[in-house]
């Protein structure tokens, strides 16, 4: 009971000395690099043991899904799923699908398939990144390594769902935008479509709906459930794996740092990380879902480039309480950039392997080396469920102030 009580004591000191009493953004490079860390010197003062680590995860919890604007959570509605046009590759098929997340707003993605659906398979979700360039195939979940690794995935034996973020790239783009051009996207209004800050509720509350269309489908086993993504989909994985308890692996690649807390209103624009109940870093939310395993993909390039020495240390500590110190890996790659290149690839598919029961063998060259030379990637007008010449549903919100209508309704 003593123990308890000087716990919570510390808890309220450390609010009353740090926090404001109105939510604060922490945004881009919020911190130095050495104000980071002495922050997770001092969130490591706060818990020494499982019971503590847990009651301050329920805090942060509720605290983010207040931030988000996802507290409570809004009401499901029929997810009205449909699945257009399928593709047959060697080991997999891949299938055009969207579904609303909420009324009249679309999610739009691709779903990678092993071709035997007689029996149950784990699920992946693939959040992309603001990852862009002169064509649509430079965009989001068109470009080619999140082709290469959703169609690996599914030959290793995975149902992985690939779906654009809000406003980034294709339909998504058209869904806030009636005149944006799906075939040649337009990157500065792309950019400020994206750009308001109910981007970061309405990307979440959709890979929570994501997970809920996962369930609908016969062959996934919601018992295995990994997420991972690059960049601003390196935030959406460790952010949807601190929340949602159905996810099993969390991979977040390029972008767990102490200092950094994302360079988009997507990932920062409303205050999840600072409030006057609370605050923390994107390493302490990434160690949410401890003690289930979790893989951090670093390179020397950007503000991942101490994960080896500054983050993992202290995420494995956390993961230590549980004694589950093996479940939590780092791979840094010094030499690499900002990206989820094939060499990112590769110890993703390991890590899968090992904690989500997929066969490597079937991505793996006669020599041990990693063959992805049968994940075959498309054109990005074929992974396309509406093009310029495709109309939306009737029912479809156009618009960023009528998809924020919408979401409040639901409240």
């Amino acid at each position: 009971m003593k123990r308890n009580f000087t716990f919570l004591l510390l808890i309220i000191l450390l609010n009353c000395c740090t926090q404001n009493t109105e939510p604060v953004l922490r945004q881009g490079d919020y911190y130095t690099e050495e104000q980071g860390l002495a922050e997770l010197k001092k969130m490591e003062s706060m818990y020494n043991d499982s019971e503590q680590w847990e009651a301050r995860k329920k805090l942060l919890r509720e605290n983010i899904l207040k931030g988000l604007d996802l507290a409570p959570m809004p009401a499901k509605t029929p997810l009205n799923p449909v699945t257009g046009s399928k593709r047959i590759y060697e080991g997999y098929s891949v299938e055009n699908v969207y579904f609303e997340s909420m009324p009249g707003y679309y999610v739009f993605g691709n779903l990678y398939r092993p071709l035997d659906n007689s029996r149950k398979y784990p699920g992946i979700l693939s959040p992309h990144g603001h990852f862009e360039g002169d064509t649509l195939g430079d965009w989001g979940r068109f470009r080619p390594d999140q082709q290469k690794r959703c169609a690996s995935f599914a030959r290793m034996g995975a149902v992985v769902l690939s779906y654009s973020m809000y406003g980034w790239g294709g339909e998504a783009a058209r869904q806030i935008d009636s005149l944006a051009i799906i075939e040649k996207p337009d990157r500065e209004r792309i950019s400020k479509l994206h750009g308001v800050p109910i981007a970061l509720t309405i990307q979440t509350l959709s890979s929570i709906r994501a997970l809920d269309y996962l369930e609908t489908l016969p062959d996934v086993d919601m018992n295995r459930i990994a997420v991972t993504g690059a960049s601003g989909g390196g935030t959406q994985t460790f952010l949807l794996a601190a929340i949602d308890d159905r996810v099993s692996v969390s991979i977040p690649v390029v972008m767990v740092a102490c200092h950094f807390f994302g360079g988009c209103n997507c990932e920062s624009g409303l205050p999840i990380h600072e409030s006057k109940k609370h605050f923390t870093n994107n390493a302490e939310i990434a160690a949410m879902i401890a003690p289930k395993p979790l893989l951090m993909i670093s390179d020397g390039a950007d503000w991942t480039k101490n994960e080896p020495v500054v983050e993992l240390p202290f995420i494995k500590r956390i993961f230590e309480f549980y004694n589950s110190g093996e479940n939590v890996a780092n791979v840094h790659f010094p030499d690499g950039v900002h990206d989820y290149a094939f060499e990112k690839r590769v110890p993703v598919y390991h890590f899968l392997s090992k904690h989500m029961g997929m066969d490597i063998r079937s991505i793996t060259a006669s020599d041990g080396t990693i063959d992805e030379s049968r994940s075959i990637v498309e054109k990005a007008t074929d992974l396309l469920s509406f093009t310029s010449d495709k109309s939306f549903p009737s029912g479809a919100l156009i618009g960023s102030e009528a998809i924020e209508a919408a979401f409040m309704k639901l409240k």
